[in-house]
């Protein structure tokens, strides 16, 4: 790897969180050097070598403006998110959700950052901190095993690290579509695919599910999953009743072949534009892969499906945050290094994104000689840096939710009924969040 020089700002991960504050950074008339260690290496999850490869769902979540994620968008876009724009662009059908055909993607991220003049992209992998410049370190959830070395060292610290589990993949063309139907919950749509399962069908999975034989974990993996992400064994393995009050929930669906709310219900959801693959929305999984054909062939609609992934589980690692970061995401010991994406302790691609966003920002500030900056509390983005850097001695990772802003004031007596409060409230947290950024966005 060259020599850090004084002009530049070096990031190291060319991922979600690499590829925005590589962005950010050009777009300010800052020259980068963005190394990616694919194709020289690729670890278990990445299949390709293109930038911003999505490794789990192809979902982004939801876009709606009351939801947490939604608002979580809504800045990017008012802070100009490159990868939100691609997202756009590359966007399938999805309900609510911000869906994207995987592959294209990756591949209009890749052309947008090769296309901009000050960013230098090098394939090579970076195993060591360089000692001097302004660093991001945006190497993700599976950071090579050197360079997690290197921080650990570096942090003083042990890493922490959850597991993530990636939902199976299923060709369209192998779906029994006459024990299934369309329909998203609460929507007329027909964006998601569902399989509906009688009690006595959701009693069979359950008891196969709870007994399937699973990959064994690694020396170096002590199965504390994260709680936003779990394999759907572990669910069910809380209770009987786990998984159909939760992934397999049937509230606000009907089976139009019964007019009736089926059991259990397992949804189904488009992997590509064209509509041939479908993966199983919430089926994060470590079964072996003769286990998922016996357990999910049991789905009503699956039993002879084909798998065109199957589902599995790597090592995400992420740093203790509230020891080793300030509010800027520059590390406490060392001003001119950021980290930044995943690898900070936030949980999800859009949050990845914005930290990614927020790095460049800073690191381009200090490189032109002002002062790095905080995103406001108000803000979604905002109050999830801060409970990452804030002092916690349990901390785990988080993705956006409404808990992690200051209240917003109640609705009067005049708004009626606890649905229409809780979405009045969203509405302000929106309103409020949105005002203070645009204003904020003046300043800087």
């Amino acid at each position: 790897m060259g020599i850090m020089s004084n002009n530049q700002i070096i990031i190291i991960g060319a991922g979600l969180a690499g590829s925005e504050a590589a962005y950010q950074c050009a777009k300010r008339g800052v020259k980068v050097k963005l190394f990616e260690a694919k194709p020289n290496y690729i670890s278990p999850a990445h299949k390709t070598e293109y930038l911003a490869e999505l490794v789990c769902s192809n979902s982004l979540k939801s876009d709606e403006p009351t939801n947490a994620h939604g608002l979580l968008k809504a800045e990017l876009r008012l802070l100009d998110s490159l990868l939100l724009r691609c997202a756009v662009k590359t966007k399938i059908p999805g309900g609510k959700a911000l869906v994207v055909n995987r592959e294209l993607f990756a591949k209009e991220v890749t052309k947008e950052i090769a296309k901009l003049s000050d960013v230098e992209i090098i394939r090579e992998e970076v195993s060591r901190i360089p000692e001097n410049g302004i660093i991001i370190i945006a190497t993700g959830p599976l950071t090579s095993e050197s360079l997690s070395k290197e921080l650990a060292s570096f942090c003083g610290e042990e890493h922490l690290f959850f597991y993530d589990a990636i939902s199976p993949i299923v060709a369209a063309q192998s779906i029994n579509y006459e024990r299934t139907f369309f329909g998203s919950r609460y929507r007329n749509d027909n964006d998601y695919l569902n399989c509906p399962l009688t009690k006595d069908e959701y009693e069979k999975f359950y008891n196969e599910l709870i007994n399937a034989e699973l990959f064994p974990l690694r020396d170096f993996e002590n199965g504390q999953f994260f709680e936003g992400c779990l394999p759907i064994e572990e669910i069910a393995k809380r209770g009987k009743d786990t998984l159909a009050y939760g992934p397999m929930k049937p509230v606000g669906l009907k089976d139009p072949r019964t007019n009736k709310t089926p059991y259990a219900v397992v949804q189904l959801r488009k992997e590509n534009q064209e509509g041939t693959m479908y993966n199983l929305v919430g089926f994060q999984t470590r079964l072996r892969h003769k286990e998922q054909e016996k357990v999910f062939h049991l789905i009503p609609g699956l039993e002879n499906a084909e798998f065109l992934r199957y589902g599995s589980v790597h090592r995400n690692t992420y740093i203790n945050a509230p020891k080793i970061l300030k509010p800027t995401l520059q590390t406490i010991k060392r001003e001119t290094l950021f980290i930044s994406g995943q690898l900070c302790g936030v949980e999800g691609y859009v949050e990845s994104i914005g930290t990614g966003l927020w790095a460049g920002i800073n690191a381009a500030r200090i490189l032109s000689g002002k002062e790095p900056i905080t995103p406001p509390a108000e803000t979604m983005l905002g109050g999830l840096i801060k409970y990452i850097t804030t002092p916690n001695n349990n901390f785990q990772p988080m993705n956006a939710n409404f808990g992690l802003s200051p209240p917003v004031p109640s609705p009067n007596k005049s708004i009626a009924g606890e649905t229409s409060k809780s979405r009045y409230r969203k509405q302000e947290f929106y309103n409020r969040s949105i005002q203070t950024l645009t204003q904020f966005i003046i300043t800087i």
